[in-house]
Order: structure tokens, then sequence, then C-alpha cells
């Protein structure tokens, strides 16, 4: 029983009572005007319907009225776009009015036959209802007047849910507006990977080489050592918070530019870094990298800067060998160290998967795991 009136005490079944009688106020002004002729307001609805704007208004009115609350109720407020959005709205302005003058009858009748039925128990005759007037007065009524309200209850709410059906149905978005939305989605969910992929990246290499370097200087016990550790730590985290501040600034201005990441051109710095912490760098780079393009030269050196991370983090101070080259419209990167002892799983870690998925966003391929006794990073990324 609590389920059956629930309808009563929510405001969206009076919301939409409303958005049910909206167009029976032009019907009764027309009325007014020529009641010898009903059916001019629906005829007049065809060219209102092919306007785009008033797809868009209809679309409000029924966010507001017909799904208030609901924020994905299915329903555009975009104006319409082409001939089948036009179409769809003259279709939906024909209905709307079609159910409102059901609603609006229901309204009026319903309620009359109530108290008809009633009159016609305390031995009144019948004159407002025209199929009730030829009733016998009998108390017996009485047991019926609650009837045609239980019908007016259902007529509202399952005229407002098919309303609603029909208003997802003919004022949903179109093909193109949904391809839109998709879209739209899948650049913010790019976009928060990449963010994701330059944190760990940045602050991921900034932590290791801090670790790595306090370790030693506590393990060196030299004075001297020391120093050079900590400026070390203290210019790698200067870095970082660089770093930091650009992603940071990606999430308050949507449309600010990332230029201002680091390229290949500030690989020199990286490469001081992962000196200062320990690594034995043998570093080559061959051709013109300042001419590789903005995206490109960024995701290169976000992808150095990981392998690098990942010879700290594993192998320590190790031997590493570093070749940087753009030539023939590719860019190629490789990082070599000596295994550490037992051989890591291809592809294991969250920092290795990030390579790859740069490499492949460019259209390029990125290899990572053994080879011929090395731990090797290499990339091949387009650089035109």
């Amino acid at each position: 029983m609590a389920r059956f009136l629930r309808p009563l005490l929510s405001g969206t079944t009076y919301t939409r009572l409303l958005h049910l009688w909206v167009p029976m106020l032009v019907v009764s002004v027309w009325l007014f005007v020529d009641p010898s002729a009903p059916w001019v307001p629906a005829l007049l609805l065809v060219p209102l319907g092919l306007v785009p704007a008033v797809r868009r208004g209809e679309g409000v009115q029924a966010r507001l009225l017909l799904t208030p609350g609901e924020k994905e109720p299915g329903i555009s407020e975009a104006p319409a776009a082409n001939w089948r959005d036009r179409s769809r709205t003259v279709l939906w302005l024909e209905l709307r009015m079609l159910f409102g003058g059901a609603t609006v009858f229901a309204s009026v009748w319903l309620p009359v036959s109530s108290f008809e039925l009633l009159r016609c128990a305390w031995g009144g005759t019948p004159a407002g209802a025209p199929l009730l007037d030829r009733l016998p007065p009998h108390p017996a009524w009485a047991l019926l007047a609650p009837l045609p309200l239980l019908a007016l209850y259902g007529v509202v709410v399952g005229l407002g849910e098919l309303l609603t059906a029909a208003a997802r149905r003919l004022l949903g978005p179109s093909a193109a507006e949904r391809l839109a939305a998709l879209e739209e989605r899948t650049e913010q969910l790019l976009e928060r990977a990449r963010i994701a992929r330059e944190l760990h990246d940045s602050i991921g290499h900034a932590l290791t080489v801090a670790v790595v370097q306090a370790g030693a200087a506590r393990a060196a016990g030299d004075p001297e050592f020391t120093d050079r550790a900590l400026a070390a730590v203290e210019e790698t985290g200067r870095a970082a918070l660089e770093d930091l501040e650009r992603v940071l600034g990606v999430l308050r201005e949507a449309g600010r530019p990332v230029s201002a990441r680091p390229t290949l051109a500030d690989a020199g710095r990286l490469l001081e870094s992962a000196r200062a912490a320990g690594a034995k760098l043998d570093a080559e780079v061959t051709g013109a990298v300042e001419a590789v393009p903005g995206p490109v030269s960024r995701e290169g050196y976000r992808i150095l800067q990981e392998a690098l991370t990942n010879v700290l983090r594993h192998a320590g101070a190790v031997p590493v060998r570093v070749r940087i080259a753009a030539d023939g419209g590719t860019l190629r990167l490789e990082v070599r160290n000596p295994l550490p002892g037992a051989v890591p799983g291809p592809g294991r870690g969250s920092g290795l998967r990030g390579i790859r998925e740069r490499a492949a966003l460019l259209g390029g391929t990125a290899w990572t795991g053994p080879d011929e006794g090395d731990w090797q990073v290499r990339a091949e990324l387009p650089a035109r």
C-alpha cells in the first residue's frame, strides 16, 4: 500500500502534472477565439516544431518538470541540428498536446463524476456528468464514489510516466550528440591518465633520487659526500616542485598550454640528477633533438625520466648507457643497465606500463625487458 501511495508524496508527480497542463493553456485561449476549430493549435505545432530553438526550450522544460533532480535524464537541451531532430520535435509537441488534453479531461470529468455519485447516493439527481444523469438515487452509489478519484490518480501518474519515456525517446540526444559526448568523456579520461602519468614520473623520480642519496650519504659517513648528496636532493626536489606546479596548473586552468612542460632539450638536467644520485652515465645525443615536435619531445623526456628512475630504484649506482637519436623522422630512445641480479618480469609496474602507453598514444612502440644480460628500455616515436 505504501508503494502504491508513494507517488502522492513525490514532487515529481505534480511537476509532471504541471507539464501536462501547460499546452492546454494555449488551447484554452484559442477556444475563446474560435471554439468551432479546436484542431487549429495542433496544426500550428507543425511549423513551430521545425524551429531549431524550440527543441532546446522543450528539452529544458522536460528536464525541469519531468525529470527534476536527475543528473543524467537522457534529455537533450541542444537545438535541432537536422531534419530528423525537427521531425522528432514535431511529434513530441503533438504527443504532448494529446496527453495534455487527456489529462485535463480526466482532471475535470473524474472528480465531477465522484461528486455526482455522492449526490446520487444522497438522493439527488446527477446533472454534471453526462454518463451518470440517468442513475436512480441509491445509497450504494457512495461505495463507487472513490473509483473515479482512483482512476484520476492512475491517469496522472501513468500519463506522467508515459510522457517522460516519450521525452527520453523524442527529445533524447541524437547520434551526433552522443558521439560528441563520448568524445568529450574520452578526452577527459585521457587527460586524467596523462596527469596521473606526469605525477608518477616526476614525483617518483624525485623521491627515488632523494631516497638513494640519503641512503648513500648515511652509509658513506663522509661530510663532503653528504653535502653533495643533500645538494642533489635539493636540486631534484626543486625540479619536482616545478613539474608539480605545471601539472597542477593543468587542473586549475583547462586552457593552459602544455608548452611549459620539460622536453628533451632539458634532458641535461635529468641526466645530471641521475649522475648526482650515483648512476655512472654514458650518454650520447645525436641528431636534431631540438627540432623534434613538442608533444613527441615532451613524452620522450618522460620516457627517459621513468627509465632512469627505474635504474636508480632497482639497480642503484650502476653503469647506464643512454642513447637519444633523432633522424629520419623517428626519435629513438634507449636506456641500458646491468641487471641487478633477479630478473624482473617484463612489463611489471605502472611506470613501465606508462612508457608503453606514452609511446602508443603517439603512434610509436616501446619495449622493456632483459636483453643480453642488461635491462633495456627502448622506444621509437614518430617525430614528423
